[in-house]
């Protein structure tokens, strides 16, 4: 084990393999088990029972929680052996009892990034990539390929289907089943989920002005309340809001959708 300094806490009943690095300040509860060449950040506390192996990197001033297991194989059937990996960032909350699973193919990762909450068991498939400030409340299941972007909330329960993208400041409703990409600032809802008006409070706490949350209302009634479809409503929408930049992001975000987007 290579620490630096003499500040590491490790409870006696812990296991850190002689390969890993741990940080300035990092506590290691009781009977946490540390594998491999995993790599923690200066002053990130990890719980009891708590399993971190495999090719690992967690940053600075994480909290880790009971019973969280981060850094397994990959579940995907396509799996054949190989390094991948999981990269975290710094100031996560990891509730208990959290799974995160590596990349499937060789060189691959699964990424987190900062200030994210990802609450009471949920899970994060392989080769997902979670943005800064996400919430992914209690239960929230990520299928692979899961793309979230900055500061949008996934609700209890909700199951993500594997290559989907979601918004920038999105949020889903507790228990929704997504099979299609979520747009930037929406809000949805249901089984499959639906669009069903903007994410108005999530937009106010973001500091949105007045005048870009009235250009947001005016895309998304092109976009889910005209009979236009898909192309041809992003094409009224850069005719008429070309000037507006939180619209620039929904279109970008509409243009590079593979799934489709939710109805």
């Amino acid at each position: 084990m290579s620490v630096k300094g003499d500040s590491v806490l490790v409870h006696p009943t812990a296991i850190v393999h002689p390969d890993a690095e741990l940080g300035v300040g990092v506590e290691v509860g009781p009977y946490s088990i540390i594998e491999g060449t995993v790599k923690i950040g200066d002053r990130t506390k990890i719980d009891a029972r708590v399993s971190i192996k495999g090719y690992t990197t967690i940053g600075a001033d994480n909290e880790i929680f009971t019973g969280a297991v981060i850094g397994s194989i990959t579940q995907d059937k396509k799996y054949k052996g190989g390094v991948s990996y999981v990269r975290i960032g710094d100031r996560n909350k990891i509730r208990e009892y959290v799974t995160i699973n590596s990349g499937t193919e060789e060189g691959t990762e699964t990424v987190i990034g900062n200030d994210n909450l990802i609450m009471a068991y949920a899970h994060i498939a392989h080769d997902c990539i979670l943005g800064n400030h996400v919430t992914l409340a209690n239960n929230g299941t990520l299928a692979g390929h899961v793309v979230i972007e900055d500061r949008a909330i996934v609700g209890g329960f909700g199951g993500v289907h594997q290559f989907v993208r979601i918004g920038y400041l999105s949020i889903i409703g507790g228990c929704s089943k997504v099979v299609q990409d979520i747009p930037p600032y929406i809000m949805v809802d249901g089984h499959p989920a639906r669009a069903y008006g903007l994410n108005s409070v999530g937009l106010e706490r973001a500091d949105v002005s007045d005048e870009e949350r009235s250009n947001l209302k005016k895309a998304f009634k092109i976009l889910f309340r005209s009979e236009l479809i898909v192309k041809n409503a992003i094409k009224k929408i850069e005719a008429e809001l070309s000037g507006s930049q939180a619209v620039q992001t929904l279109l970008e975000f509409l243009k590079k959708s593979e799934r489709g987007i939710c109805k």
